[in-house]
């Protein structure tokens, strides 16, 4: 079964919490596929990865750049693995039929969200029910993570 995190963002919006996420997962040498509610949004979250930080580099793209399968990290709003990545990163409500196709999944939800926490609550449950590995990780004030159970 899949590992699965829950991330409750409560103090960093996604465009500042996700670079660090990703980061953390291209360091273990791992490949990625983050889908995101819109293309608006992968098209922004594109041009974030470029600039977020000026002393740290992740190499990714999305359709509008091709080459998926070179790219470490793909951004897409498809249910789709064209880099044959390992880990998934759930952003937006976007939602994956193929969760269990990955070696762990990352739900990336806003805290300050009424409909984004039930929503999350209800992926949750039906992740429970297929018998996924589940874990909830809740944002501090200062932007790091403490594991919740």
């Amino acid at each position: 079964m899949t590992e699965i995190a829950f991330y409750h963002l409560q103090s960093w919006p996604l465009e500042k919490a996700l670079p660090r996420l990703l980061e953390k997962s291209i360091g273990a040498g791992k490949r990625v596929v983050v889908m995101a509610g819109s293309t608006d949004r992968v098209e922004s979250l594109n041009a974030l990865l470029w600039i977020y930080d000026q002393d740290a580099w992740l190499p990714h793209g999305s359709a509008k750049d091709g080459d998926a399968a070179l790219q470490p990290i793909w951004l897409t709003t498809d249910d789709e693995n064209p880099n044959g990545a390992t880990y998934l990163f759930l952003t937006d409500g976007a939602a994956s039929g193929r969760v269990g196709d990955y070696e762990r999944a990352f739900e990336i939800f806003d805290g300050n969200d009424a409909g984004a926490v039930e929503a999350a609550r209800d992926r949750w449950r039906t992740y429970k029910a297929a018998g996924h590995e589940l874990a909830y990780w809740q944002q501090t004030p200062v932007g790091s993570w403490e594991k919740k159970t």
